[in-house]
């Protein structure tokens, strides 16, 4: 089985109790959290939220200045950090309704034993799965930008140098070897020359 690759998160804990704090970072593993800052309050929360990116937002309702419901929704709308809300067990169903469908996790405290270190593992997860999906996504776009640069370039050559469309990619790929340098490097300096 191939390793896994591991990525450094940051944390955003937006709680008015120090306790709830500690008792998160807890359930925090070694080395797969870059930042964590905390936040007493959805107002401050959002400023953070503004500020810069989180990976995981983690709130611990009700706030001083909400019930962190509406916070929950926000963090989940405006950016693509993993959200977990945990709320008293009495209101667990009612905003268990409102904020699933938005991509919010949410439990009930006072927490079964191991069940807060589950959900952290989950959001954790699922930031890892969302890392690798950007990571293909940016190599797929790279990928794009060489072809469509490589294609021009050929283009040049056919129509400039009258070449065929084979000679012309075979030209780029062995400038490309000679300079040890990628494809589009070597068809971006042809197209320089022919300008």
């Amino acid at each position: 089985m191939p390793k896994k690759e591991v990525f450094q998160h940051s944390v955003l804990i937006i709680s008015a109790s120090e306790q709830f704090d500690a008792l998160i970072k807890k359930s925090f593993a070694p080395g797969v959290f870059q930042s964590i800052e905390s936040r007493r309050s959805a107002s401050l929360a959002r400023r953070a939220i503004l500020e810069r990116f989180y990976d995981m937002v983690i709130i611990n309702a009700p706030l001083p200045d909400e019930n962190g419901v509406n916070m929950a929704l926000d963090a989940a709308e405006k950016t693509n950090a993993s959200v977990l809300l945990v709320v008293p067990k009495e209101v667990y169903n009612d905003v268990l309704e409102k904020v699933t469908d938005e991509g919010v996790l949410v439990m009930y405290k006072p927490a079964p034993k191991g069940i807060m270190d589950k959900a952290v593992r989950f959001l954790t997860a699922t930031q890892n799965k969302l890392c690798l999906y950007d990571k293909k996504v940016k190599k797929a776009e790279e990928k794009l930008e060489e072809m469509r640069i490589v294609n021009k370039a050929k283009f040049m050559l056919v129509e400039k140098k009258s070449m065929t469309e084979d000679d012309a990619h075979r030209l780029i790929g062995k400038t490309a070897m000679d300079n040890g340098i990628s494809r589009a490097r070597a068809a971006s300096m042809i197209m320089d020359d022919l300008e």
